[in-house]
């Protein structure tokens, strides 16, 4: 479970990477620059605390590192971070993307971490990686719906006849069980 400064701080990372509408007027951590949900309303924070994921012990050093590398950047800028949040969540959007930026250019020696750490926040927007795809349809999931992805069928599977050959392109092994997995 995280606490308040992590899920601020990761909260703003991922809206960074994925940006997003404010959740309410005073929300600080998701900046609003745009008019859709992004990753924090994808559940990017369900899913990098997912222990799939194999990041979620190290997301308090995430966040010590991230506010860290967000006052020195401050600092190097004669920035003033408003000391009631996190200073990566202090910074004004433009200022977050550019260090993430930073972060994430070849050659910073903790590129690896800050890419992993993005390539989740976006899978939870473009996969709902985390979720059961048909309950994310369900639920308005922001990412699949920008993406088109229709619902299933009343049966729950995804039928695409209109871009299909129209016809079983091969015969179903006798083995093959109701729920069409390989015996």
């Amino acid at each position: 479970m995280l606490d308040e400064t992590s899920r601020a701080t990761l909260e703003a990372f991922a809206d960074t990477i994925v940006p997003g509408n404010k959740r309410s007027p005073d929300d600080r951590a998701v900046a609003g620059v745009s008019p859709t949900g992004g990753a924090v309303a994808a559940g990017a924070l369900e899913l990098i605390q997912w222990d799939a994921t194999g990041i979620t012990a190290g997301l308090d050093d995430y966040t010590r590192s991230l506010n860290d590398h967000a006052r020195e950047y401050a600092d190097q800028r004669g920035l003033t971070l408003d000391e009631d949040v996190p200073p990566f969540v202090a910074l004004p959007f433009e200022e977050r993307t550019a260090l993430v930026r930073v972060l994430t250019a070849p050659g910073h020696p903790e590129k690896s971490l800050w890419v992993l750490l993005a390539l989740f926040c976006y899978m939870a927007y473009d996969s709902a990686a985390h979720l059961h795809t048909a309950d994310a349809i369900a639920a308005g999931h922001p990412g699949l719906a920008a993406l088109g992805l229709p619902a299933p069928d009343a049966d729950g599977l995804w039928r695409f006849s209109s871009w299909s050959y129209g016809r079983p392109l091969a015969r179903l092994h006798p083995k093959t069980t109701a729920s069409g997995s390989p015996a």
